[in-house]
């Protein structure tokens, strides 16, 4: 299984704008949509349909006016992987018949396996929802460290 590239450019994004809540204390610093792409070196047109999204789910907030900007809409230790992932992607689901309303399975009618999906989808969504932010947005020695001695 793999993370669309939309879901693993909204890990980055919102990577980078969690690394400036952390450099600003608890309120954070606000930063422009033009900001992130110039860190993560994405497209800006991506980053801004990106933010629309996340906004949207509840984990960026917009502020307008002089001093305005993004910025977490929450705390980084409380928005997870399973947040960001499924704020761009929807439902967490390995197989498309595990999610509600959809009936295109040719094998649906006589499938025993379909039964069980609902089970492994929750088991991956907890893995990716025991992965903070913050977790994400440490530097890659510190994270390192951080996993070898959990």
């Amino acid at each position: 299984m793999r993370l669309s590239s939309m879901a693993d450019y909204a890990v980055v994004t919102m990577t980078a704008a969690a690394s400036h809540c952390g450099r600003h204390g608890a309120g954070g610093a606000r930063v422009s949509a033009q900001q992130l792409a110039d860190e993560t070196g994405l497209p800006v047109p991506t980053v801004q349909k990106l933010v629309s999204k996340l906004s949207a789910a509840g984990l960026l907030k917009s502020v307008r006016g002089l001093g305005g900007g993004l910025k977490l809409a929450r705390p980084a230790a409380a928005i997870s992987l399973a947040d960001i992932v499924e704020a761009v992607e929807g439902p967490i689901a390995m197989a498309p018949c595990s999610v509600h309303g959809r009936h295109d399975c040719t094998l649906e009618a006589d499938c025993t396996v379909r039964p069980h999906w609902p089970q492994v989808d929750a088991a991956l969504r907890g893995a990716l929802a025991g992965v903070p932010l913050t977790q994400l947005a440490r530097p890659a020695q510190a994270a390192a460290g951080a996993g070898a001695t959990a």
